[in-house]
Order: C-alpha cells, then sequence, then structure tokens
C-alpha cells in the first residue's frame, strides 16, 4: 500500500528539483545575456537536457521567465520580511545590507542563479508584467516600513524615498561588489550599513547647495535641439522607462514621429545609440562633478552642490541620465568599457570626499563605499521622477530626496 505513494513522492521531488535547476539555469542566462537572447534550447543544454524535454516543465518562454522573476521577488520578499522583523529602524536597514552581503558572497563562491536582474520586466507583455510589478511595489512598501509608521502625506513621502534608495542601492552593490574580495566584505558591509543609516556630513542634516556656474549638462528650453540630440533624448527615456529589449527602434521612431530610415541614418545599429547615450549622460555628470569644484566653499557644499544640479537633472530636466538598466543586454566589451566609466565618476566622487574628510565637513568614512552609495542614489533618482513632481516646490523635492545621504536613512540612531 505505501509504495505508490512512496513512488509518487519521490516523482514529485524529482520533478520540482528539475524545474528548480531549469529556472536557475535560465537566471543566469537572462543575467548574462538578456531575456530575448534567452533560448529553452540553450537553458536545456545548459543542465544536459533537450529542447523537446524542457518544455515538460515550460510549454512557452514567457512561462519559464516569470517563474525567473517570481524565484527572485519570492527571496527579495523574504530577505525584506526577515530584516522587517528587527526592533530599529537602523538594525532593520542593517540585516538587510547583511542580508544582500551574504548573498553575493554565497554567488562568489560558486552558486549560481540565486538572483535575476529586474530591469527586463517590463519588456514582458502586460498580462505578464503586472503581477510582477505589483509583488515588486508589495516588496517596496515593506521595506518602507523599515522606518516606522508615517504620521502623515509629507513623512509617507519621506518614508518611501528612503525605501527606494535603499533598494537601489542593493540593486548596485553586486556590480561594484566585483572590486573588493569576499574576505573584505565584513567590513564594507560594517561601513556601507553606518554611512546608510548616519549619512555623509560631519554635521548631521546639512544642506547648503550653491548655484553652479554654466549650464552645459541641462536641456535648454529655447533652443532648437538636433534630430541626433532628440534621438538621444527618445532612447534615454524609451531605456529608462522600459529597458533596453523594450525600447525598439519603432518605439523610438514612433516617438519623434521619424522613420526608421531616419533612425538608421543617424545610428549604424540600437548598441550605437545605446552607448551614446551612456557618453552623453556621462559626460553630463562629469561637467556637473567639474563645476562643483568651482563654488566657493568647504567640501561638502561643492558636493552638495553637485548632487543638487544632478537630481535636478533627474527629476526635472526634458532629458534625464540614462539609468543602468540598459547594461545588462550590452555586450560584454561594452559593458566593461560603461562600468570603467561609471567608476572613474564614482572615485571623482570619492576624491571630493577625502578632501572633506580633510576639511573636517564630511565624516570620517569610507569614501569609495560612499562613492558607489552615491551613485545609486543618483542613478535611481529617475525612478523617483514622478515622485517628485508631486511636491510644490522642487527644492523640497530634492532636499527630501538627498536627505538619506545628508542625515542618513535612519536620524534617529
Amino acid at each position: 500500500m505505501g509504495e505508490p505513494m512512496a513512488s509518487k513522492t519521490a516523482s514529485t521531488k524529482k520533478f520540482g528539483e528539475k524545474r528548480q535547476a531549469i529556472v536557475h539555469a535560465a537566471s543566469v542566462l537572462i543575467n548574462d545575456a538578456g531575456v530575448q537572447a534567452t533560448t529553452l534550447s540553450e537553458v536545456a543544454q545548459a543542465i544536459g537536457l533537450n529542447a523537446t524535454s524542457i518544455t515538460y516543465y515550460f510549454s512557452r518562454k514567457d512561462q519559464l521567465v516569470v517563474a525567473v522573476y517570481d524565484e527572485t521577488l519570492e527571496l527579495m520578499e523574504r530577505m525584506a520580511q526577515e530584516a522587517l522583523a528587527e526592533d530599529t529602524p537602523a538594525a532593520r536597514i542593517a540585516k538587510y545590507v547583511a542580508q544582500h552581503v551574504e548573498l553575493r558572497t554565497r554567488i562568489r563562491r560558486g552558486e549560481r542563479g540565486l538572483v535575476t536582474a529586474l530591469s527586463e520586466i517590463r519588456t514582458l507583455n502586460p498580462e505578464r508584467q503586472e503581477p510582477l510589478l505589483a509583488r515588486y511595489a508589495g516588496i517596496v512598501e515593506t521595506i518602507r516600513q523599515f522606518f516606522g509608521e508615517a504620521k502623515d502625506t509629507n513623512e509617507r513621502s519621506l518614508f518611501s524615498a528612503r525605501a527606494h534608495i535603499l533598494l537601489e542601492a542593493m540593486m548596485w552593490w553586486p556590480v561594484w561588489s566585483l572590486r573588493y574580495s569576499t574576505l573584505d566584505f565584513p567590513r564594507v558591509e560594517q561601513r556601507m550599513i553606518d554611512i546608510l543609516v548616519n549619512g555623509i556630513p560631519a554635521e548631521r542634516g546639512r544642506w547648503q547647495p550653491m548655484p553652479l556656474a554654466g549650464n552645459d549638462w541641462g536641456t535648454d528650453p529655447a533652443g532648437t535641439p538636433t534630430q541626433n540630440d532628440e534621438f538621444l533624448r527618445a532612447a534615454t527615456i524609451m531605456i529608462n522607462q522600459r529597458g533596453y529589449r523594450g525600447a525598439s527602434v519603432n518605439r523610438i521612431a514612433e516617438m519623434l514621429n521619424v522613420t526608421k530610415g531616419s533612425f538608421y541614418h543617424h545610428h549604424d545599429a540600437k548598441d550605437d545609440l545605446v552607448l551614446a547615450c551612456f557618453q552623453r549622460s556621462y559626460d553630463r555628470l562629469s561637467a556637473v562633478q567639474m563645476a562643483g569644484q568651482d563654488v566657493d566653499g568647504d567640501c561638502w557644499v561643492q558636493l552638495s552642490s553637485v548632487l543638487n544640479g544632478l537630481l535636478e537633472v533627474q527629476f526635472f530636466d526634458e532629458m534625464p541620465l540614462l539609468r543602468t538598466t540598459a547594461l545588462q543586454a550590452l555586450d560584454s566589451e561594452h559593458k566593461v568599457d560603461v562600468v570603467t566609466r561609471s567608476n572613474r565618476l564614482a572615485r571623482r566622487f570619492a576624491g571630493m570626499l577625502i578632501d572633506g574628510v580633510a576639511d573636517g565637513s564630511v565624516r570620517p568614512i569610507d569614501p569609495l563605499i560612499a562613492s558607489q552609495l552615491i551613485m545609486s542614489t543618483l542613478n535611481g533618482a529617475y525612478e523617483a521622477r514622478r515622485w517628485a513632481q508631486r511636491f510644490d516646490n522642487r527644492e523640497m523635492a530634492i532636499e527630501t530626496y538627498v536627505s538619506a545621504l545628508t542625515e542618513g536613512l535612519a536620524p534617529e540612531a
């Protein structure tokens, strides 16, 4: 009597294990090459199955892609809930950072398929996309609860910004963690927690940005952009909204009301346009950094002025900076180039922070780690664009958002 039941249990277990192996293999391929370039045949080959066998578990590729994203979202939900169980905002932040460092440690030691970049969810059709985005929104809400129960709409806006910035910091961590040995991870973890909890300036909450000379990085509302400028603007916005795969040549051309032929007159391929968008964004970021160094005042005033100028671009300019979501779909050679340029800009921030520690305007923090947290905060500001535009006062929107850096995510700590 017991044998059929045991056989069924074993069969169910074997099915679950094989399905899990398929999901993990697909996760690795999607992280490496993106959703569109990942095929069922490649997934099957990665785990020693043939293409026909894999359809026993997932009859269509979009089912497998959804399962991959579900797996990552389930992990993110679990991590957020475990961190929320801690007693204070500072302890919750510390727990959440520790979880992400531990996850990256496991991946560095050889575990694969544990987490998938979420940047291409918006390339799925609405029926598949909407439940995934709803789950992600639930994760954001859980992280917002790290900071307590909001007393009014202003505090809810503040807590929303904090949750967003913390999430962005952890999503950027896998990129810059490659610069460190896992032996250094415990130290990096503690320094990262300190900066996130307590902020950057020596005087907590200090925010005194000054006007920057010139505005080569901003869109001139009275100017007449070239057609190439228009292509760069449209592509940047489209990629920020839909990711690389969702920003098709057709969509970009339709946004500008031009033909595909006009697009190919200016760019040989979409990758060329994406690289041009990165180049333009990094050129603008660099220009703001250099202008900030000419501001009268101590180094924190200079850095505050840079942050203010860049958040003005991200929140209110017609052409924001390109988000790093486009990185995933670039080939490895171009990806290295883009990350290298990003690291150079981060090092410039690090240099400003070192000077700030020297003149006493910045706390004695790790400038390399703080510079990467600044980069993720700026990178994620595009996603907070609608959030910022709800404010009646633009300066207040920027000050509220940047308070994550000026006073930390847990100022009561």
